[in-house]
């Protein structure tokens, strides 16, 4: 069996948890390959919300190994809580079944303080972080000055590790007018992470070969979405990680010729959260309306997120740059009541238009680019009872196959409402 990634299509929050929880029966290893717990994925099961900021939505699998990848940052302490929390309903988290890959790199408390205060310095030209640590973190990663989690593998030797971090980054905290933090405490607290956490540990890239080359099947969870990638999104209001599909590939340790499908998931409407640009928001009622239907609340921070119209251009952008062989439509039911609906088409400046995302212009730039709108009908009916497509209104329907036209490729998922089986599945 090969691997299947499942992906953000926009800019983030489209549902990758709800659609990983779909097609995760069918999966023998869920693995989570970027971010950090500034990502959240929340799953709606018997009535229980479920709020995952690292381990892989899959876990609610039995038969499914959840594996957090090399690519994932990873707050030690964030990632206990959950495990406790699942443990708690039942769910088995030991280390047989939940793993940590060795090569993943490990947020410290000061990582989280000297993201607050670069956040701050930045005053109107913040970026609109988690200030959950995750840039820094990779920063150190990048700058090989990181500290991995195999290395928890030695509880004491890798509290002075700990403590000769924290030292390096008070110094930084200092200079920048930030409080310094207890070095001692810290690197106590990190030990006894280390000795929870160390049976999880797991060469990542050997357990995923191991997986594909046995035959068995790998679902790939991304966290956040294309349009916040730090080398595609709307740089410089991106997170700090490879959100596309291609980061499955690095985070994760496997090549190419193992991927037989991408499923990209985006709403049927946009929405964004913290700064930087946004063409199709909508600063009106209507915007209001779907927030509020749509209980468009960041999962990780509660932030309200920013709502607009559907940006196709931006979906025709992540078919090409994920290579995606379908899409999973979620949130369809938020946009009944809404008539008529308008639909982003294409990009227009000063009587040149494209109809792709000009993602790589600066944000300047970007801002002179205004989107070319396509009116359909709406619906007023409650679309939540169907599970299948022809049992939804003619506009709705015609919504529908409107996205697929224009990408391409077929929609094989409709999400119709907040519980796990308030779905339209096809094959594709």
């Amino acid at each position: 069996m090969p691997a299947m990634i499942v992906v953000g299509a926009q800019w983030g929050d489209e549902g990758k948890g709800r659609v990983v929880d779909n097609v995760g029966p069918r999966a023998d290893l869920v693995a989570r390959y970027n971010g950090g717990d500034n990502a959240g994925h929340t799953v709606v099961a018997e009535g229980h919300k479920l709020q995952l900021h690292l381990v892989p939505s899959g876990i609610l699998h039995v038969q499914a190994a959840c594996l957090i990848g090399a690519g994932v940052v990873v707050n030690p302490a964030q990632l206990i809580a959950e495990l406790d929390e699942l443990a708690a309903l039942g769910v088995d988290v030991g280390p047989g079944r939940v793993k940590l890959a060795a090569a993943a790199h490990l947020i410290l408390p000061t990582h989280r303080a000297l993201d607050g205060v670069k956040e701050s310095a930045r005053g109107g030209s913040a970026l609109g972080t988690t200030r959950r640590g995750i840039g820094p973190t990779y920063a150190d990663k990048a700058a090989r000055s990181g500290l991995r989690a195999g290395q928890m593998r030695d509880p004491e030797v890798f509290a002075e590790r700990v403590a000769a971090t924290v030292e390096a980054h008070n110094r930084l905290l200092e200079e920048s007018g930030g409080e310094p933090l207890p070095v001692k405490q810290v690197a106590a607290e990190y030990c006894a992470y280390a000795q929870r956490l160390a049976p999880h540990l797991v060469d990542g890239s050997a357990m995923v070969g191991e997986a594909l080359d046995a035959g068995k099947m790998v679902l790939c969870e991304g966290a956040q979405g294309l349009m916040l990638d730090i080398d595609h999104g709307t740089y410089p209001y991106v997170t700090s990680s490879a959100t596309i599909a291609g980061g499955a590939l690095t985070g994760l340790g496997f090549g190419p010729h193992y991927v037989e499908s991408v499923i990209g998931v985006g709403k049927a409407y946009t929405t964004r959260v913290g700064a930087g640009p946004f063409p199709t928001e909508l600063l009106d009622d209507v915007g209001a309306r779907m927030r509020e239907v749509g209980h468009e609340y960041g999962t990780t921070t509660g932030r309200p997120r920013r709502c607009g119209w559907l940006d196709l251009p931006i979906l025709r952008y992540a078919v090409r740059v994920n290579g995606l062989t379908e899409l999973a439509l979620t949130k369809l039911d938020v946009l009944s009541g809404i008539d008529p609906l308008q639909v982003a088409v294409a990009y227009e400046r000063g009587g040149e238009r494209i109809d792709h995302f000009p993602a790589e212009f600066g944000v300047d730039e970007l801002a002179a680019w205004q989107p070319v709108y396509e009116a359909l009908d709406g619906w007023q009916e409650d679309i939540q009872g169907a599970r299948r497509r022809e049992e939804l209104p003619a506009a709705a329907r015609a919504y529908v196959t409107r996205i697929e036209a224009a990408l391409g490729i077929p929609i094989t998922l409709i999400g119709v409402g907040p519980e796990r089986e308030q779905v339209i599945i096809e094959s594709p």
